[in-house]
């Protein structure tokens, strides 16, 4: 799907996202990793702001916020009113985003990786945009353990795709360790395929 065309789409899901925002499910996911973000944060793909009830305000010192949907980052602007945590926002798509090195003590994912051209090459900008003592929080979709389920979401994925915008059959574990960050520990839930993962930077 054209960048522009997936732009448009998300613009126009808002509501949903955030009607969606408090679904049960992903809050328990969303609980389990956010809270260890700390100090300078970024998180990618920040859409409506789903995750900033999660975040300790006592341990996050700023928040800047990417996403490429203006549309989304109003959305998150009316939440962040509602926290108590120093926000800011670019709006931009990650490929053209440009940070120094060593930046952010953190660097937040939630739900993302599933839609960008070359996950691998997003995940090595994050290996550098974060402090080599920081964190990499990851909270994502992708291929199923189950081997029925995962035939499955091969078959339906360029169908997924064409809906959604987004891919069903990216086996997210294998995209982290293909990149420069290290895998410190993974939770996996519905028959593997959402990924909770923690990571750290690397050379």
């Amino acid at each position: 799907m054209k960048r522009e065309k997936l732009i448009r789409k998300y613009d126009k899901q808002v509501s949903a996202y955030e009607t969606n925002r408090d679904n049960p499910t992903l809050v328990k996911w969303r609980s389990r990793i956010i809270p260890d973000a700390y100090g300078s944060v970024l998180e990618i793909g920040i859409g409506v702001g789903a995750n900033f009830a999660y975040y300790e305000r006592e341990k996050v010192k700023e928040l800047l916020g990417v996403d490429f949907s203006k549309e989304m980052i109003r959305g998150a602007e009316r939440e962040a009113s509602k926290h108590h945590i120093k926000t800011s926002f670019i709006n931009k798509d990650i490929r053209h985003v440009h940070f120094e090195s060593n930046s952010f003590d953190s660097i937040v994912s939630t739900l993302t990786l599933c839609g960008y051209p070359n996950p691998v090459d997003t995940l090595n900008k994050i290996n550098d945009w974060c402090r080599k003592d920081g964190k990499v929080l990851l909270m994502e979709h992708g291929l199923s353990t189950n081997p029925f389920l995962s035939v499955t979401q091969k078959i339906v994925d360029p169908l997924f795709n064409k809906v959604s915008g987004c891919h069903c059959n990216r086996n997210m574990i294998k995209l982290v360790e293909k990149s420069r960050l290290q895998i410190e520990r993974v939770e996996r839930y519905w028959s593997g395929i959402i990924c909770l993962i923690w990571a750290r930077p690397r050379e």
